[in-house]
C-alpha cells in the first residue's frame, strides 16, 4: 500500500486497534502500513504521550481498552470526497426517504469540519452528479420503511405485514423471517423466508403495510450466501434465451435484472446468453431498450409478447 502520512497512520491504527477482533501484532501492522517495526513502537510511543489507552497481552495482542472511542469526523480531503460521491449517488435516487437521510447525513458532516473541508464538500456537492437521469429525471417517491426492517433483521426477529399483490392486486397477510434487503434501480426488496409458501421469496417494500416486528427469534446463519439469496429468492422464473450483439454485451450483463446461467460466442459478433427470470410482461419491457442488437430466442411465449408489442408500437406510430 502507499505510504500514509504519520498522522493519518496514527489515526487508522488507533481505529484498527478499537475495532479488531483478532490478534495484532507489531509486525502485523508494520506489514499492514508497509512501515518497520521500529516506526510502529514510535506510534505506540506517541499514542501513549496523547494519552490514547493502548493495552496489550501476549493471548489478544495490542488493543486498547475496551469503551474507548475517537471521534469519527477526522476524514481527510479524499475520504471525504468519497463520502460525497455516495451521498449524492443516495441524493439521485427516487426513494424520498433514502434522499431526506443522505441529505440529513450531509448537513450533520457540514457542521462539524473545518472551513477549509466544508468549502471543499461545498464544491464537490454543487460540481458532482452522480447518475443524472435519475437526479434530473425521477420524481421522488416513499419507498417503504426500509430502516424498521432492517433492525428486524439485525434483531433475528420475525416480522407481519399486509402485502399487495403485484400480479392480481391480492392482498393478504404474510408471515416472514427476513434475511436481506436490496435496493436495486427505483425499490427496496426483501427477501425472507415466506411462511405462506415455505420458500424463500421476494417482497418490494413499497407493496408492503402494517410492517410488525413480532417477539419471534428465527434461526439465523451470520454467513448467509447474498449472491444465492438474491439470485434464487423465486425459483419459478422461466429459462430465457437470447442472441445479441457484441456493441450490447457491456450494458446488458449490467443491467440484466437478474444472473446469467450461460453466456458464449454463435457468431459473427453475436453472443448467447442465458438466464431465468419470473416476470416476463417486466423483462418483455426492458428489452425494448436494446432495439434489434437483442433477439429472442425462446421461450416462445416471451417471443409473441415481444411481436405484439412490437405491433402496437407500429400501430400508434401510424395513427
Amino acid at each position: 500500500m502507499s505510504r500514509l502520512k504519520s498522522s493519518e497512520r496514527r489515526l487508522k491504527l488507533i481505529l484498527m486497534l478499537q475495532d479488531s477482533k483478532k490478534k495484532l501484532t507489531v509486525k502485523d501492522l508494520a506489514d499492514e502500513f508497509g512501515v518497520s517495526r521500529r516506526t510502529i513502537f514510535r506510534d505506540f510511543n506517541f499514542l501513549s504521550d496523547i494519552n490514547v489507552p493502548v493495552t496489550w497481552d501476549e493471548y489478544s495482542g495490542y488493543g486498547v481498552i475496551e469503551g474507548y472511542r475517537i471521534p469519527p469526523l477526522m476524514f481527510n480531503s479524499r475520504e471525504l470526497a468519497t463520502i460525497m460521491v455516495g451521498l449524492n449517488f443516495v441524493k439521485s435516487q427516487v426513494d424520498k426517504n433514502l434522499v431526506d437521510d443522505a441529505k440529513g447525513v450531509e448537513l450533520k458532516i457540514k457542521n462539524v469540519l473545518p472551513d477549509d473541508l466544508k468549502q471543499f464538500m461545498e464544491s464537490l456537492d454543487d460540481r458532482t452528479v452522480v447518475d443524472p437521469f435519475l437526479h434530473f429525471g425521477a420524481d421522488k417517491k416513499v419507498g417503504g420503511n426500509w430502516y424498521l426492517l432492517s433492525s428486524a433483521i439485525s434483531q433475528k426477529k420475525r416480522i407481519e405485514f399486509i402485502y399487495e399483490s403485484k400480479m392480481d392486486g391480492a392482498v393478504s397477510s404474510r408471515t416472514v423471517d427476513p434475511y436481506l434487503l436490496v435496493f436495486y434501480r427505483d425499490h427496496w426488496n426483501l427477501i425472507g423466508f415466506s411462511h405462506k409458501r415455505s420458500a424463500v421469496r421476494n417482497f418490494v417494500l413499497d407493496r408492503m403495510s402494517e410492517v410488525k416486528i413480532l417477539d419471534e427469534i428465527f434461526d439465523g446463519n451470520d454467513k448467509i450466501n447474498v449472491e444465492g439469496l438474491i439470485f434464487n429468492s423465486n425459483e419459478t422464473g422461466q429459462k430465457i434465451r437470447v442472441d445479441i450483439d457484441e456493441s450490447a454485451e457491456r450494458a446488458f450483463k449490467a443491467n440484466l435484472p437478474t444472473k446469467i446461467i450461460k453466456l458464449e460466442r454463435v457468431g459473427n459478433k453475436k453472443i448467447k446468453v442465458e438466464f431465468k427470470f419470473d416476470n416476463l410482461d417486466y423483462l418483455n419491457d426492458w428489452l425494448l431498450q436494446f432495439g434489434n442488437n437483442v433477439k429472442v430466442i425462446s421461450p416462445e411465449s416471451l417471443k409473441k409478447k415481444r411481436e405484439k408489442t412490437l405491433k402496437k408500437m407500429l400501430t400508434e406510430m401510424k395513427s
